[in-house]
């Protein structure tokens, strides 16, 4: 058969993709491209990791490319090695995957899966070159003695792609991100951009470690971002009439501690999550490292993740469940949020993990805690938060009166800002309002932002003491006025 005929059958098969089913972005298959994908480019592609590609490419390899003709493996791996790849130290181009581009449709045989299409854009940026190039791709992944290898690879439609504005070509520029990290000393970091009431970009820029890129979907422990998710869990309860935001918490648990303390008595959920118990953040900042109450709960503010572990004892205690189950029953099965945990197991792909470090660039000992904290060291990625706080932007199982409540300021905090119920509350000159929350622990900084009325938001992760360093250009550029509005609450004293 001749290459033309063969070309065009490959080309009859991946355009009747579209007669195909779509696959939902949370399907498993999706979701596995997507992480070959990054393998082959991210890493492959990007850092001239030749071995990447020899263990992703079929030994029946054809790559078509609309400027440099036919390759088989062993040439395109030839050309790839004495051309962008010969001096890897000196690399000046990087492949980026336009994400929101993405379509992927399962091949059957006999009603078996034995492939996949994915088809979508990529950017290729050169360092000597101001604006990137795009172009579209067409790969055809199949299965081979159970291993996902990349068949067929169609790239075609090059052309420069003129971006609008410098802060747009800076936030577009991997190169420029790169550079801006190592300025930083950060290592890894991932921004979701929520717009329409949706996970619209997921961008993940750095490496895990030397000469290892950080993937889409990097997991990165998010610190006290793991406060949200026990409030949610807490107010879903409410919301379907198993807990009482105002009943009175000694009903189910009361620390030895505190026993004898009248206060006791008076503590609520709605004082917890609001940060109104009167406990310091840890009992350990006390010297005799146990925990009491430093004012009457409602009283006034005090940040204290004590507060989200005294509810967690009592919610497990009610319902006879770890807070992982309930979390697991009511967020991460829903949303399929399968890669967020409280706490490491085997579950756990440290191959995909962001270690911390501090802000000379040296690495923490990574503390692996096997039981889950309410309040601290969640492990999640960018795609999976985003989707939690897309389903809180959309009220999803919060009934009205709950949602209303988490965004009425229930405790003033500093300069205008407050706190609802599990998240600080911004209000803006235009009316429009945010919910955020952030984490901060050793070589963790992060961030989150959502608008529930003009439903977009923002997540900011990073692996770094000094991470926050980065907020200010990303804040202002994603949130516009209203990011500004932010930063001026937050470096006013």
């Amino acid at each position: 058969m001749s290459k033309k005929i063969t070309l065009l059958l490959i080309v009859s098969i991946l355009f009747s993709a579209n007669s195909l089913a779509q696959l939902d972005k949370n399907a498993t298959l999706y979701k596995t491209i997507l992480a070959k994908d990054s393998l082959l480019f991210n890493i492959g592609f990007n850092h001239c990791d030749i071995k990447q590609f020899e263990n992703l490419l079929s030994e029946n390899l054809k790559f078509y490319h609309d400027k440099d003709g036919v390759s088989n493996k062993t040439k395109f791996l030839n050309d790839l090695k004495n051309g962008l790849c010969k001096s890897p130290e000196t690399r000046q181009v990087i492949r980026v995957l336009v994400k929101e581009s993405t379509e992927i449709f399962p091949l059957y045989r006999n009603g078996i899966l034995y492939g996949a299409i994915h088809n979508g854009e990529h950017l290729f940026y050169e360092s000597k070159v101001a604006e990137p190039g795009i172009a579209k791709f067409s790969n055809v992944w199949v299965l081979e003695n159970d291993q996902w290898k990349l068949q067929t690879s169609l790239s075609y439609g090059h052309k420069a792609y003129e971006l609008d504005n410098t802060e747009m070509s800076f936030f577009e520029n991997n190169v420029e991100i790169e550079k801006w990290l190592k300025e930083n000393k950060v290592s890894t970091l991932g921004l979701g951009i929520i717009e329409n009431g949706k996970l619209k970009q997921i961008k993940v820029y750095g490496e895990l470690k030397k000469d290892v890129a950080a993937p889409y979907n990097t997991i990165f422990n998010v610190a006290s971002l793991t406060k949200p998710v026990t409030a949610i869990v807490t107010l879903k309860l409410v919301s379907l009439g198993k807990w009482d935001l105002d009943e009175p918490i000694y009903n189910y648990w009361t620390d030895p501690d505190v026993a004898k303390d009248p206060n006791s008595k008076k503590l609520t959920t709605r004082h917890i999550l609001s940060h109104q118990t009167g406990f310091p953040n840890w009992r350990f900042s006390n010297k005799s490292n146990q925990l009491g109450f430093e004012f009457e709960p409602g009283t006034k503010y005090q940040y204290s993740g004590e507060g989200l572990e005294y509810l967690r004892k009592a919610l497990e205690i009610k319902f006879h469940k770890p807070l992982e189950e309930l979390a697991n029953e009511l967020i991460f099965e829903p949303l399929k949020m399968n890669d967020t945990q409280f706490s490491w197991s085997n579950k756990v792909d440290e191959s995909r993990f962001a270690f911390e470090f501090d802000n000379k660039g040296n690495s923490y000992k990574t503390t692996r805690n096997k039981i889950p904290n309410a309040a601290d060291d969640l492990l999640t990625t960018i795609e999976d938060y985003g989707n939690f706080l897309v389903s809180v932007m959309n009220r999803e199982g919060l009934s009205e009166k709950v949602f209303n409540d988490m965004i009425t300021p229930q405790v003033a905090t500093k300069n205008g800002k407050h706190f609802g119920l599990g998240f600080e509350i911004y209000n803006f000159k235009n009316g429009d309002y945010a919910i955020s929350h952030g984490g901060s622990d050793q070589g963790v900084q992060t961030i989150v932002f959502i608008f529930p009325k003009t439903k977009k938001g923002l997540l900011i992760f990073t692996n770094m003491d000094d991470g926050y360093n980065l907020y200010e250009k990303i804040i202002s550029h994603y949130l516009g006025e209203q990011g500004k509005e932010i930063i001026k609450i937050e470096t006013t004293k």
